[in-house]
Order: structure tokens, then sequence, then C-alpha cells
């Protein structure tokens, strides 16, 4: 154990192993364009379903129980499905990451927009404010602290689960981890999971020093989902 231990230090450490095409650095670029890229679609879907729902109140239903399908979403089935339907091409992955992110953005979304007192909104009303008005400059930066926790929640999930573009033969941290898999390199696999579990909890504890930074003086209304 100490010696594979010993190894790993090594592999992380060792300069060559940052350098080149195939080198740490590049394949951690890769995996945060994937991320990145897959968090933001999913926020742009997301987001606004999520407002409609909290701001309506209709469709809370599908909110709440989106939570549990995020969870059970068997992505590496969905990836080979949709590869198999669209040939090779990183569409496979980058549907999976946003479909995964989706259900915690909506669903946290709307626990934000659930929030807001009632009596806020009636005020607000009564003041003349039409519906956007009261959406956008009432519930929304009430509701901010919770949409910014989903969003955090979402972030990291894909960072965790962006492994699979090398299932589909793409880049990322996931390479070290299949292609360490494929050559019965242990350290390499390791290797590649620590990278990855080392971006999401650093992206993680990043996030949640800009949320406290932001709402410092709010106290949290809700709980995340």
């Amino acid at each position: 154990m100490l010696e594979l231990l010993q190894n790993l230090l090594r592999w992380l450490t060792s300069g060559s192993q940052w350098s080149g095409p195939d080198g740490i650095a590049t394949r951690l670029l890769e995996h945060v364009q994937y991320s990145l890229l897959a968090t933001l679609v999913a926020a742009a879907i997301a987001l606004p379903v999520g407002l409609l729902i909290g701001h309506t109140g209709r469709g809370a239903f599908l909110a709440i129980n989106l939570s549990g399908f995020g969870r059970a979403l068997p992505t590496v089935g969905l990836v080979t499905l949709v590869f198999l339907a669209s040939g090779l091409s990183m569409w496979p992955v980058y549907v999976s990451l946003v479909a995964l992110a989706i259900p915690v953005i909506v669903t946290n979304t709307y626990a934000g927009m659930a929030a807001v007192d009632p009596e806020v909104r009636d005020a607000a009303r009564g003041q003349g404010m039409r519906w956007y008005q009261v959406l956008f400059q009432v519930e929304l930066p009430l509701a901010l602290p919770l949409i910014m926790t989903g969003l955090r929640l979402a972030c990291v999930q894909v960072v965790a689960t962006a492994t699979i573009a090398a299932y589909v033969s793409f880049g990322g941290l996931g390479r070290y981890v299949f292609d360490g898999l494929a050559q019965r390199d242990l350290v390499q696999v390791l290797g590649g999971a620590v990278l990855v579990a080392v971006l999401a909890i650093a992206l993680d504890l990043a996030l949640a020093g800009v949320q406290r930074l932001l709402f410092r003086n709010r106290p949290p209304r809700a709980h995340a989902h």
C-alpha cells in the first residue's frame, strides 16, 4: 500500500505527466470545458422552467420529483444510447451531463421561489407591479441564494461525472481512469480519480465561498434539495 501511494504521488508530481497533449494540464482544461458548457446549457434550460413553476405554482409536483429522477438517471447507459443513435461525437456526453444537471437546478430554483413569503408577493402586487416585475424585482432576488446552491450542486455533479467523456473515446480527466483500466495500470486509475475528486472539491469550496460572500448578510430561507 505504501509503495502504491508513493507511486501515485510520483505520478501526480512528475513534470512530464503535466505536459504534452495527453498531459494533466491538457486533460484538466478539457474536463473543465466539458463541465462548464454542460452546466451553462443546463442552466439556460432549467432556470426558466424553475422560475416559471415557482412563480405560477403550476407543475410543482414535477419540480419536486425531478430531484429523484436526477439521482436515478443511469448516466453511462444514457451516453451509450445516445452514442449509438448519433455516432462518434461529443453529443452523447453533453446530453447526459445536461440531463444530469437539469433536475437539481429546477428543483432548487423552485424551492427558492416557493420560500418567498406570500405576503411579500401580495404587497408587490398591491403596489401595482406586473407579473414580470414581481418575478424579477421581488421573487428572484429573494430566491437567489437557493438558486445559486442549485447551480453549485449541478456544477459539482457534472464535474464528477464528466469522466464519461473518456468512455466514448474523448478527453478529460476520465481518460486516465479508462486508459488505466484498459492497461491494468492502477496508479493511473487512482491518479485520474484523485484529480477528478480534487477538482470537484476545489470547485465546490470556491463556489461555496462566493456564495457566502454574496449572501453573508442574508439568512437562509430554505434547504437545498
